[in-house]
Parts: C-alpha cells; sequence; structure tokens
C-alpha cells in the first residue's frame, strides 16, 4: 500500500471540522482508485478523532507556531534536567504554565471558528496533550503531525505512550537518539586500542620514538570521561518537576474550587429570584382568573341587560301602537 497517499488523505481529513469527518471518510474511500483495494480499507479504518484530538490538529492545521514554541520549550526542559539546572527548570516550569494557558485559549478560538465549542472537560484534556508535547520529543512529533485521533498525558517520569494516538503512525518521525560525541576526548580502551594499531604500523621506526609516545597515551588513558547524570539524579529532577506540576495542580484546583463556590452563589441567588418570581406568576395569574370571572360574569350582565332593553323596546312600540288605536277610535 502507498503510505504516502494514505498519509496524504488523513492529513486532508484530520484537517476539517468535526461533524464532517465521517462524510468525508466515505467519500476519499469511494474515490480511491478501484485498484488500490488495500488503500480503500485503511481509508475507512481511520478512527474519527475524539473532539479534544480534533482540536490539538485544527492548532497543527491553523496556528503551528504555537505548538513550535511549546516544542522548543519542552527541549529546554529536557536540557535542564539532563544539567540538574533545578534554577532553569523552575523557570521553565512557570514559563510552561503560562504558555499552556495560551495554547488552551487559542485550541478553544480556533475550535469555535471551525464549528466547534470546547468544554472545560475537553479543555483540560488539550492542556493535557499538550502538557505531554512538552514532555518527549515523540509526542512532540505526535501532536505537530495534525493526525492525533487520541488525547495524550505524561506522569514527566516515563515516556509518553503513543500507541494508536496517530492515525497513521508511519507519518511521525521517530525521535531522534543522541549519540555521544566521543571524537573529542577517546575512552582509555579506544586510545590504547588505537596505540597499539599505530604500534604495529610503526615497529620499523627507531625505538627513540617510543619514550615521547608513552606520556601521550598515558595522558589520554587518564582523562576523565564526561560525567553523565546518575539515574538518582535524575530522578531527583524529575521529583523537582512533580513537585512542580503538583503545585500547579495544586493552584488550579484551588481556582477552581473558588469557580465553585462562586457559581454556587450564583445558583443560590437564582433560586431566590425563581421564586420570587414563580410567586409573582402566580399572583399574576390568580389576578388573570379574577379577571377572566369578571369580564364573563360583565359579558351575561351586559346580554341580560340587552335583552331586557329589547324586551322594553318591544313593550314600548306596542303601547304606542295602542295608544294610537285609542285615539282613532275617539275620533
Amino acid at each position: 500500500m502507498d503510505d504516502k497517499a494514505l498519509t496524504a488523505i488523513a492529513l486532508d481529513l484530520y484537517a476539517l471540522p468535526f461533524d464532517e469527518f465521517m462524510a468525508a471518510r466515505t467519500a476519499a474511500a469511494k474515490a480511491s482508485p478501484s485498484s488500490a483495494k488495500e488503500l480503500m480499507a485503511a481509508v475507512k479504518a481511520l478512527p474519527k478523532p475524539s473532539v479534544a484530538a480534533w482540536a490539538v490538529n485544527m492548532m497543527s492545521v491553523h496556528e503551528p507556531a504555537v505548538l513550535a514554541q511549546l516544542a522548543d520549550l519542552g527541549q529546554r526542559m529536557r536540557a535542564a534536567q539532563a544539567s540538574l539546572d533545578a534554577g532553569a527548570l523552575r523557570e521553565l516550569s512557570r514559563e510552561r504554565r503560562t504558555l499552556l494557558a495560551a495554547a488552551v485559549d487559542t485550541a478553544r478560538s480556533v475550535a469555535e471558528r471551525h464549528g466547534r465549542a470546547i468544554s472545560a472537560t475537553i479543555a483540560t484534556d488539550v492542556e493535557q496533550t499538550l502538557r505531554a508535547l512538552t514532555a518527549d520529543e515523540g509526542a512532540a512529533a505526535a501532536v505537530q503531525s495534525g493526525l492525533l485521533v487520541q488525547t495524550l498525558s505524561a506522569d514527566g517520569v516515563d515516556t509518553v505512550d503513543l500507541d494508536g494516538a496517530v492515525a497513521v503512525p508511519g507519518a511521525v518521525p521517530p525521535p531522534r537518539t543522541a549519540v555521544p560525541n566521543t571524537a573529542a576526548v577517546p575512552t582509555a580502551a579506544a586510545a590504547e586500542q588505537n596505540a597499539q594499531e599505530q604500534g604495529k604500523r610503526t615497529t620499523a621506526e627507531p625505538a627513540r620514538r617510543q619514550p615521547a609516545d608513552q606520556p601521550r597515551l598515558k595522558a589520554v588513558r587518564e582523562t576523565p570521561r564526561p560525567a553523565s547524570p546518575s539515574a538518582l539524579e535524575k530522578a531527583k529532577a524529575a521529583l523537582a518537576e512533580a513537585r512542580e506540576a503538583e503545585a500547579e495542580s495544586a493552584r488550579l484546583a484551588a481556582e477552581r474550587q473558588g469557580q465553585s463556590e462562586e457559581a454556587e452563589v450564583e445558583v443560590a441567588e437564582l433560586i431566590l429570584e425563581t421564586r420570587d418570581l414563580r410567586a409573582r406568576l402566580k399572583t399574576a395569574e390568580e389576578e388573570l382568573d379574577r379577571a377572566r370571572k369578571q369580564q364573563a360574569t360583565s359579558a351575561a350582565e351586559a346580554k341580560q341587560a340587552a335583552r331586557a332593553a329589547e324586551k322594553a323596546q318591544r313593550s314600548a312600540v306596542l303601547a304606542q301602537e295602542r295608544v294610537l288605536r285609542l285615539g282613532n277610535t275617539r275620533d
């Protein structure tokens, strides 16, 4: 199967508004060449992303600079952790909080522009995914690919689990593996091997060169290897970052608690207002009922008065006719 063709189709699909994905996927599968049955099946199998993953994909398409800024921050944080620079790590953690808050706001805006509102729960999932982006290079590549189908999470210690997170895993480049530079300061074993090989090549040279070579070889052997952070030191650095995250979580929890209390007060006020409105509505309905009854009574009385007036009018006409008859008789 042509992985490039599948990737191109997937990139188009995952860049669409959320509600258009299913229909577009079906259309893309049908549009595949009849000879490419494997490609058609692969397109049909592309999973629909979660709303949070879709929002992050929208950022990769419409706001890639935001993700690039977070990815750069992640590289600086990992460098600070590797060098056990606790001060730099604290400063970068504060910078990450600021950038994450702004990035979540950007995700909300981008999603709304493309027809989908982001709830508080989804915004939390987006923030966790963007935080994972800063955790390791693999997660950064997955997030920036625009092919996420589910959100990511990071614990600050282990590598972010990307299993099933990307629609086309082959489209995401693997993380680079750091290769130590041993050319500048060779290890003792390498130096000894080089010296032995050089000795084999120079067996025919006069013995006077050996004294000059021996101090140099000894100096190379005694050159200390660059110290790398121990597992304990790495764990301490990870612990410092975890504590920073814990403090941030506590701050967010306190902030959410404050918002919850404010909402609780607002709900109580609205309940009282609702009760007042219901009481006023009940009074108005009672007054309306009385007015309708009064209207019905008045209408009945008006009809009765009209009938009485009509009867009196007929009586008056009859009386007048009688008077006229009596007058004519006398004449």
